[in-house]
């Protein structure tokens, strides 16, 4: 079952923890293996979503991610990618697709603050070449 708590403590140095459920119940062990981000962002407070599971010894949290929380650092705007024209429009390519990429890179920064321009770009590239390959936007 997919449940929502936040982490009551995590020892990155031993690799487990416990997550306060949002959903009454008892406390939820959670081990570094079933960390789907990287173990040092995993701090008191943070909101995480997971899979609750019955362990040998009680609940047992799998499939551990982060819930997004806003940045007090975020950049405001989209960023600049290097090779694209100021105005975001490459040369032989169709206003559908432009706004299918802008919105595409806003949702992008807007979900996961930590992803960098380069990252934006491949997961970009590959969606809308995915996107294009069926039919779903028009050349």
């Amino acid at each position: 079952m997919l449940m929502t708590g936040k982490v009551l403590r995590f020892d990155e140095v031993r690799g487990y923890g416990f997550i306060a459920p949002s959903e009454p119940g008892e406390d939820v062990f959670m081990h570094a293996n079933d960390l789907l981000d990287e173990k040092y962002l995993y701090k008191e407070g943070s909101e995480v979503e997971f899979f609750l599971e019955v362990g040998e010894k009680g609940p047992k949290a799998s499939q551990i991610r982060l819930v997004y929380q806003p940045s007090v650092n975020r950049v405001a705007s989209r960023p600049a990618v290097a090779g694209e024209p100021a105005d975001g429009h490459l040369a032989g390519e169709s206003e559908s697709i432009e706004d299918f990429r802008g919105e595409l890179t806003d949702a992008l920064v807007d979900s996961v603050d930590t992803l960098t321009a380069v990252q934006i770009r491949q997961v970009r590239s590959c969606v809308i070449e995915l996107a294009r390959s069926r039919g779903w936007l028009t050349p």
